[in-house]
């Protein structure tokens, strides 16, 4: 017969039967997390024109979506750009979306339906304004843009917006002086080839690709927007949201010819309302930073999100969830 296990021995073997489970607990919490579950249900993300620079993020974000939210169902919307998709998200036919800092701030000024649910998640990359005309066209600056047949971007975009405005900081009546035409990046670069445009605007990020496609197939150059455009856009109200900015050298090799290029840039903002649950906006917003360089390998503009510069999405107030987020990875 075995002798009893003494009174001490019986402690030591509870002592160490506690500290097994709690191990065990703290291991189980650890790879499987126990709390608040991973969101579920059905998002809306309006992009872009079909082969912009939005409407190519939006399906690579849907990927890594998919991937960190698998209960999450995201379904893509093409739109004309920055002013519709804003109107879409304000109204709740959208749930997320990209749009520009210029058309946010203009969407708020006009008042318009739903502006003050608007909220940011995060400042993602910047636009830069691409005049593109002929190799050899007399186009030399915007000024030189009078009676020429001018692709000024769809109605509900942001390029329509910044063209604009750039027109009339030139002293160009968009109306009058030029033969406006009301087309996207997914047909200007064939009308210009074709003849039937004599220059065309985009507002997008470097490099755009349909821009980099046009570049090695038709010879193309990009016109300077001098650094006074952009005071001239400051004194005409709301319009602090642009920047002088410079093109590198090598953004389109083939149109650029090794030299820089002036211009105006202005901030990318994903964009919910304030309607949209905590939990949801946190893990968006948490794919949105992790997935920038896997993203970034195919729409280079993404390599441009940073997490510093991320939670400054002015003049929208930031959402709760991406509240969360940028506190839970503060250093």
């Amino acid at each position: 017969m075995f002798p009893a296990p003494s009174r001490i021995s019986r402690s030591r073997a509870l002592q160490a039967s506690a500290a097994a489970l709690v191990v065990f607990g703290l291991l189980a919490w650890w790879l499987l997390p126990i709390g608040e579950s991973s969101p579920k249900g059905k998002l809306t993300f309006s992009t872009g024109v079909q082969s912009g620079v939005y409407q190519r993020y939006g399906a690579l974000l849907k990927e890594a979506l998919a991937q960190d939210m698998p209960d999450v169902k995201i379904d893509l919307r093409t739109s004309e750009g920055s002013q519709q998709n804003l109107a879409r998200v304000a109204t709740g036919e959208a749930d997320f979306t990209i749009a520009t800092a210029d058309a946010v701030a203009k969407y708020r000024r006009d008042s318009k339906p739903g502006a003050d649910r608007l909220r940011g998640c995060a400042r993602l990359y910047d636009d830069y304004v691409q005049l593109v005309v002929p190799r050899f066209s007399q186009v030399k600056s915007a000024r030189d843009l009078r009676g020429k047949r001018v692709g000024i971007g769809p109605a509900r975009s942001g390029v329509r917006l910044i063209a604009e405005r750039l027109l009339t900081a030139s002293g160009i009546d968009p109306a009058r002086d030029i033969t406006p035409v009301a087309a996207g990046i997914d047909t200007v670069p064939a009308r210009l080839e074709a003849g039937e445009l004599d220059a065309f605007f985009w507002s997008g990020g470097l490099p755009t690709s349909t821009i980099q496609e046009l570049s090695e197939r038709f010879e193309i150059k990009l016109i300077p927007l001098a650094a006074d455009l952009v005071d001239k856009l400051h004194t005409a109200g709301d319009t602090s949201y642009y920047r002088a900015a410079v093109m590198p050298a090598d953004a389109y090799l083939q149109a650029q010819s090794g030299v820089p290029v002036p211009t105006v840039a202005v901030a990318n903002l994903l964009v919910t309302t304030d309607r949209m649950d905590p939990a949801m906006t946190e893990g968006f917003t948490r794919t949105v930073i992790k997935s920038r360089d896997r993203i970034g390998n195919t729409v280079h503009p993404a390599q441009l999100v940073d997490l510093r510069t991320a939670v400054y999405t002015d003049p929208l107030p930031l959402h709760e969830g991406a509240r969360r987020y940028y506190r839970s990875v503060k250093p």
